[in-house]
C-alpha cells in the first residue's frame, strides 16, 4: 500500500523503543510524524 502525502494514514499499532505498544487511535487529535529506518537491527 502507498500513501500520498495527505492521505488519512490507516489503523497501526507499533511497539516503541521502551517496547510500549502504541496505536494510532491513541494519538487521535495529534498531530503525527512517524519515521522508521527500514534496515535498523539488521546486520548490514
Amino acid at each position: 500500500m502507498s500513501l500520498k502525502e495527505g492521505d488519512v494514514a490507516p489503523a497501526f499499532e507499533v511497539k516503541t523503543h521502551l517496547g510500549e505498544t502504541l496505536t494510532l487511535a491513541q494519538l487521535a487529535g495529534k498531530r503525527v510524524l512517524l519515521w522508521f529506518y527500514p534496515v535498523a537491527d539488521t546486520p548490514g
